[in-house]
């Protein structure tokens, strides 16, 4: 893979991260495929349902962290005598929190439900299902110790184990009918896998979950930390799924499918941006403590990069959206095509907001982080409300689209990084790269 040469892009950086994680994008990709396989079986309604379902779950899981991801790593790193302390303590809190948020999530859907007067036992089980799945993240924190320890390659090589053996269990439901309640509780057998998977590793190290202990202070201790991520979590899982449950309640099950399958295909490459952000950084970190000026640049660069990267690609699917659909999915989706059409830009924002994201991390504006969530959040579901009973999915698409600009762009509202907007801005406008080809016509 030939990368851009650019300055303060490591291109053995980025190769190195790519080797690291090849296995974890491949299993993305199954993923997606065996995502795809199921959506035309089940048809458009059945899916939209069962992505209603794990949309809905997916926002209630948000509370279920507690917000104890990146916290659960610096104790273990600042106290490495106290590990089984701190793992014991995080998993207590997160496994109670869990079992609280199963029967409540299941609570709160039938009041929405009630009160919408829908019906339907096969989807109250669905939610169940999906629900349930929550109480083995619990198992989660084994993932932050190897973190911690460097060494996620282990639990990179259990979740592709756990992902083929799911996807088998999923195709084999798919090849035998089963109904979509099969489908939410190949979910629940995900979240078990994943479980023995990290609890068989840890093991292996020598090391044993009996020795777990918790501990109240400490607990005090990592929410108090945490409670503002706790927030933000659900913030961004808000703006990330409010538009399916809201297509749900407002065009019924049918849109909502439609929608959810050219969502996927529209959010297949997200990983992209994490890449590349993640091996250029360390270079720009390091040109801010040496070089201001030389910081500000390489931004600028990694921006205008991003902009070259999905422009295109966005360009390209945009255009042949109704191919892409009919080929994935066949006839049973028709519609997701005009929905892809507009919802496959919104990826340009995704892009810019990953790397001016770090940014304020950076800076340490982390609460100027958290309102442009909020923001974006806001935006999504006041356009939602006002767009999906107009216009179903293309609305909602229309919707996420204008939302994910608004976020990216809030920065502009602020005078501390009013001038990082205005270099975001630049660079969506292409005028840096129009520049220097101006300029090297003119040497020409």
């Amino acid at each position: 893979m030939r990368i851009p040469s650019i300055p303060g892009f490591d291109p053995e950086a980025f190769q190195k991260y790519f080797k690291n994680t090849g296995w974890l994008m491949l299993g993305k990709i199954l993923s997606l495929i065996v995502g795809i396989f199921i959506a035309k079986f089940l048809g458009p309604h059945d899916f939209g349902d069962l992505s209603f379902a794990t949309a809905f779950t997916a926002i209630i899981a948000a509370v279920g962290t507690l917000g104890l991801d990146s916290f659960i790593i610096r104790e273990i790193l600042d106290q490495p005598a106290k590990r089984d302390e701190i793992l014991g303590t995080a998993f207590w809190m997160r496994l109670v929190v869990s079992i609280i948020l199963v029967p409540s999530s299941v609570l709160i859907y039938l009041f929405f439900r009630n009160l919408s007067e829908q019906q339907g036992t096969e989807l109250t089980l669905v939610v169940t299902f999906c629900a349930s799945a929550l109480f083995f993240k619990a198992f989660n924190i084994i993932d932050y110790y190897f973190q911690s320890q460097v060494r996620s390659k282990f639990v990179v090589q259990v979740q592709n184990i756990c992902l083929i053996i799911s996807s088998l269990i999923k195709i084999s439901f798919v090849l035998v009918k089963l109904p979509l309640v099969y489908f939410a509780f190949a979910l629940v057998l995900d979240g078990l896998l994943l479980a023995i998977g990290l609890g068989i590793i840890y093991h292996r190290e020598n090391l044993h979950i009996r020795n777990w202990k918790f501990n109240d202070e400490r607990a005090k201790s990592l929410l108090s930390k945490s409670w503002p991520l706790i927030l933000s979590a659900v913030m961004v899982t808000l703006y990330m799924q409010i538009d399916i449950l809201m297509l749900k309640y407002f065009a019924g099950s049918t849109e909502a499918g439609i929608y959810s399958a050219a969502a996927r295909i529209s959010e297949a490459w997200y990983f992209i941006p994490v890449a590349i952000v993640t091996s250029v950084f360390p270079a720009i970190i390091h040109a801010r403590k040496t070089d201001p000026s030389r910081y500000q640049k390489r931004l600028q660069n990694l921006y205008d990069l991003l902009v070259v990267i999905s422009l295109p690609v966005a360009l390209i699917i945009s255009l042949g959206a109704d191919t892409f659909i009919h080929l994935l999915y066949g006839d049973k989706f028709l519609g997701a095509g005009a929905m892809l059409t507009i919802h496959i830009w919104s990826g340009i924002f995704v892009f810019l907001g990953s790397a001016s994201g770090q940014y304020l991390l950076a800076e340490g504006f982390t609460m100027i982080s958290f309102y442009r969530t909020a923001i974006g959040a806001i935006a999504n579901i006041l356009l939602n409300l006002w767009l999906i009973p107009l216009y179903g999915g293309l609305g909602a698409s229309t919707a996420t689209l204008i939302a994910y600009f608004v976020a990216t762009f809030s920065i502009l509202f602020y005078a501390k990084t009013r001038p990082q907007g205005i270099m975001v801005l630049k660079s969506l406008f292409l005028i840096n790269i129009f520049s220097i080809v101006s300029t090297r016509l003119k040497k020409k």
